[in-house]
């Protein structure tokens, strides 16, 4: 008897968001995974808004992505996903609809749903993943769910994959920095924490990603030291290309880390929200990045002295960054995407 065709592979939602508010880690990561999918054969579509992100767009559209935008409510939601024909749906965002994994489950579809500790945590889904650092597996999910815990699930971009660093060199001195907040630097916190860069006076070439015009002004309002200079760029769908040519970098403690870490960039790190704190805490205790504090109260001559620590010891720099390295083999979002697939009958 014949055998029966093979089923195309399910067509996979990422429903996330981009904004000034919320920054782009959501959107980053389900774009990671996303790629992951399509290199599978898996229809793809980002379901949301990135509209305080274009930037973004030309890495949705360069990964073969459909778009649309979604609806406020579960049941709306449930609608739309079903007149499109989705397999399964990654909902990744603490303001979605509180019922709109139960919703999509309800109907059939895999959901699932990305969570950082008690963030997101409260959706009904198939499948969580929380990628951090240290991070212990969601309960109190449905019967038969599945929970995926700590860096072995960090999903990373193709772009961040092929520019992971052969770090077993002799490390040179560090003259070039990049500093990124977040896509958007939602907190305000370049203009905060520069300074306490250009205040260790050491000779440095520092590229800051401006999230938006007024920060760009208050930077450019700065007076570098002899021997620094200073510039701002606007966001960059490029962030590994200028993470891959930098010496150090300055993040905010959200899921850029893990794109530098993985490359192998020397990492200063700042907690600027609520929901960074278990990530902050976590790297900083592993010894994998520079804890410069956090931004609600940042004590700027702290800052400053661990970073000129930093840079003058550039053996140490490149340790920890070894370090880091690796804590990150590069596979999470295979074996995200394999736990996905491996659902009974694969995405519904």
């Amino acid at each position: 008897m014949p055998s029966r065709p093979a089923a195309p592979p399910a067509h996979v939602a990422l429903r996330c968001d981009a904004g000034a508010r919320i920054g782009v880690g959501h959107a980053v990561r389900c774009i990671a995974l996303g790629e992951e999918l399509r290199h599978r054969g898996h229809p793809v579509t980002l379901w949301g808004d990135l509209g305080g992100a274009g930037w973004l767009e030309p890495l949705v559209a360069r990964a073969g992505f459909g778009r649309m935008t979604a609806a406020t409510t579960g049941p709306a939601l449930a609608g739309q996903a079903a007149a499109a024909g989705f397999g399964a749906v990654v909902l990744d965002g603490y303001d979605l609809p509180a019922d709109a994994g139960a919703r999509l489950r309800a109907d059939g579809r895999t959901v699932l749903a990305m969570v950082d500790g008690d963030y997101g945590a409260g959706q009904e889904a198939d499948l969580y993943v929380d990628q951090n650092l240290g991070s212990l597996p969601h309960r109190g999910g449905p019967p038969g769910s599945v929970a995926l815990a700590g860096a072995d699930y960090a999903l990373f971009r193709d772009s961040v994959l092929d520019r992971r660093r052969d770090l077993s060199g002799t490390p040179g001195e560090i003259r070039s920095v990049l500093a990124v907040f977040g896509g958007t630097d939602p907190m305000g916190a370049a203009p905060v924490v520069i300074p306490a860069l250009l205040a260790t006076g050491r000779p440095l070439d520092i590229t800051v990603i401006a999230g938006n015009p007024e920060i760009a002004e208050r930077l450019a309002a700065l007076v570098p030291s002899d021997g620094q200079t200073l510039r701002t760029i606007p966001p960059s769908p490029d962030l590994a290309g200028l993470a891959a040519s930098a010496d150090l970098a300055i993040s905010a403690s959200g899921s850029s880390v893990w794109e530098l870490l993985a490359i192998g960039v020397p990492t200063a790190v700042v907690c600027v929200a609520d929901n960074q704190e278990l990530g902050y805490q976590q790297t900083a205790q592993a010894g994998v990045v520079a804890p410069l504090g956090l931004l609600d109260g940042f004590d700027r001559a702290v800052a400053t002295d661990r970073l000129a620590a930093l840079i003058a010891d550039p053996g140490a720099a490149a340790a920890m960054a070894r370090r880091g390295q690796a804590m990150f083999d590069g596979d999470g979002r295979r074996r995200v995407a394999d736990a996905l697939d491996a659902r009974p009958g694969g995405p519904r």
